[in-house]
């Protein structure tokens, strides 16, 4: 009765949409079995509203299983399938395959910067170490006035409403060649979770992160390229942070 019903219903909306066949090239890396990363190719039918986590999902669950990559929410919120897309860092749950040239492979590969654990798996500890090491925190000794809240004006809020939109991706900070070549470098991602904080009216710790970041594997070894800012999936002005953050030292006050 059930399949009846099914069957009445006709063909869903997404089997309507016409199909093409793209090539992905995943940089493979298994460290029980090789020695170095190896490129495998792989011939996809998809359709055009697809993302490249539903050809990585595709791959995974009707080609091979062993294929390794994270994803959590799929909706451009969590951050966890940050990777590298044709040279780009990308989110692969945001990237429509239609807005690539589909007519070419599509390249997909690991963040770089990070240690290569699984195909496309980074250890991101050292991300989030440099992430913790800004206190990335609202530090507030006193109480509020009220005894309720502290409360903040909608230009104190806007003052740093920007860096606020930060899902810790890792995108910018495995863009930046500075961070590739530079182990003890803090990175874009935590340096703009430190601006979060040093421009919140309420928060009474922007000393403290100005000193972290003046050191001289803060905010002075940004060059300044802006691949920081391109990579940014949220649109954050990365590049603008780390430039308000440096300003903010000289002054010696937010």
């Amino acid at each position: 009765m059930a399949s009846d019903v099914l069957e009445k219903k006709g063909p869903r909306a997404h089997d309507a949409v016409p199909t093409f066949t793209v090539t992905m090239i995943v940089r493979r890396f298994d460290p029980e079995v090789d020695e170095e990363p190896r490129w495998v190719d792989y011939d996809l039918e998809m359709h055009g509203t697809d993302r490249v986590l539903d050809a990585l999902h595709k791959i995974k669950w009707e080609i091979d299983g062993s294929l390794a990559f994270r994803r959590s929410c799929a909706h451009g919120v969590c951050g966890s399938d940050a990777m590298r897309i044709n040279g780009r860092n990308r989110l692969a749950c945001k990237t429509l395959l239609k807005d690539l040239d589909v007519s070419q492979p599509i390249y997909v590969e690991a963040l770089k910067g990070l240690p290569l654990e699984k195909d496309l798996i980074v250890d991101m500890e050292p991300f989030f170490d440099s992430f913790r090491d800004v206190q990335p925190f609202l530090m507030a000794s006193s109480k509020p006035k009220d005894g309720k809240e502290r409360l903040q004006s909608p230009e104190e809020r806007a003052r740093f409403d920007d860096t606020t939109k930060c899902i810790l991706c890792a995108a910018c900070t495995s863009s930046c060649p500075v961070f590739w070549t530079d182990g003890q470098y803090f990175g874009p991602a935590a340096i703009v979770n430190a601006h979060r904080f040093i421009f919140d009216s309420r928060d009474e710790g922007a000393q403290v992160r100005m000193d972290i970041l003046n050191d001289k594997e803060g905010v002075w070894r940004c060059r300044t390229t802006f691949n920081c800012t391109d990579a940014c999936p949220r649109g954050i002005q990365v590049t603008q942070a780390i430039a308000e953050v440096k300003q903010a030292i000289m002054r010696g006050k937010p």
